[in-house]
């Protein structure tokens, strides 16, 4: 089926392309950051953004000026881009962009479920909750103890399901399940957007299955990192990785077993294209890693857009503008806490 999706791709998702692509051609370049890392104040800030896609929603905001409030109009210009684009799509567009926002779901249903185990504010919460990952019934998360209440009460009405019923037990939800619940999920999440896109073929599923490839390898180099020194086995290890990518099955079962970071550099590296990446870091530099791996996906996701004819661009423009967000919120951060030396350690560049 390879160039026949040519044929009819622009009947239906055409002018939605169309309109992605403009939406990319808004985001700041190194120029614009170059700029941002001059300013004095988080109000210099405000003012240089109010030149940029952002300005309609910083336009009306009143001082004092706080991180929060900026990261917060920056999100809301990504979320009304968003559905508006949803809501002139049709199937299977329409569904893959579903796909796109089901990660922030898993991560409002964690963070709601985390922030009741602590005892915080259910408001307070959902206030911190993303706009794409919103559904009904989040609220009432509040009320479940176990996971097994999780799905019955609240989530067997929502897209998670499948992912949920697939994987429950009935332990009571601590520090440690929630973070399995949270990986489980994301295996089966991915497992699922990946078979979705190869079922749709053509572009989409060549450039999707690189991207979500990249993204199932990192997530198990995380998941490794961070379970070193916990009580989760080699076999509780493996579980929790996805099904795909250029780890699988050899590399999982390398990570499975490493026990410090040098190890884990070592499986990654016989994967040629990790190789390239961890390169660039030097011995001991476990630090660096979240930067490098960001840097890799940022370029992965600029690729996209040189091929038509996919949906691929509309996951590449999300993680690019919330990549971008991620930057504007670590030069707020820098410039509110006097610490500009330190401003272009955090930013990625992305064009």
């Amino acid at each position: 089926m390879y160039g026949l999706e040519a044929l009819w791709f622009n009947v239906k998702d055409g002018y939605l392309e169309a309109v992605v692509r403009g939406h990319k051609s808004g985001l700041l370049t190194s120029s614009d950051y170059n700029n941002l890392c001059q300013c004095e104040s988080l109000e210099d800030i405000k003012l240089h953004l109010q030149s940029t896609d952002y300005g309609p929603y910083l336009a009306n905001v009143a001082s004092p000026l706080h991180t929060t409030t900026i990261v917060e109009q920056c999100t809301e210009k990504l979320t009304e881009d968003w559905a508006r684009m949803r809501c002139n799509a049709d199937d299977p567009l329409a569904t893959f962009m579903d796909y796109c926002t089901y990660g922030h779901m898993i991560d409002n249903v964690v963070l709601i479920v985390t922030g009741t185990l602590h005892e915080r504010d259910v408001q307070e919460l959902l206030d911190k909750c993303h706009p794409l990952g919103m559904f009904d019934s989040i609220s009432t998360l509040a009320v479940a103890s176990n996971m097994r209440e999780l799905y019955r009460l609240v989530l067997v009405d929502t897209p998670l399901a499948p992912y949920f019923s697939s994987n429950l037990t009935s332990e009571d939800l601590d520090e440690m399940n929630i973070e399995i619940l949270r990986n489980t999920l994301y295996k089966a999440y991915l497992d699922d957007f990946a078979a979705f896109c190869n079922k749709l073929g053509g572009a989409t599923a060549e450039v999707m299955g690189d991207l979500l490839a990249f993204e199932a390898d990192r997530r198990a180099l995380n998941i490794t990192m961070n379970s070193i020194g916990t009580e989760l086995t080699r076999d509780d290890r493996r579980k929790l990785y996805s099904n795909f990518g250029l780890l699988h099955p050899h590399g999982h079962s390398e990570l499975a077993g490493a026990e410090d970071f040098d190890q884990i550099r070592s499986a990654m590296e016989k994967c040629p294209p990790y190789q390239a990446i961890f390169n660039k870091m030097g011995y001991g530099e476990s630090q660096m890693l979240d930067k490098v791996l960001y840097e890799e996906e940022v370029r992965r996701e600029v690729f996209t857009f040189e091929q038509q004819f996919h949906y691929g661009v509309f996951f590449a423009y999300m993680r690019l503008r919330e990549q971008e967000i991620r930057n504007i919120m670590w030069v707020s951060e820098c410039v509110a806490q006097d610490q500009k030396a330190r401003i272009t350690d955090g930013i990625v560049y992305i064009f």
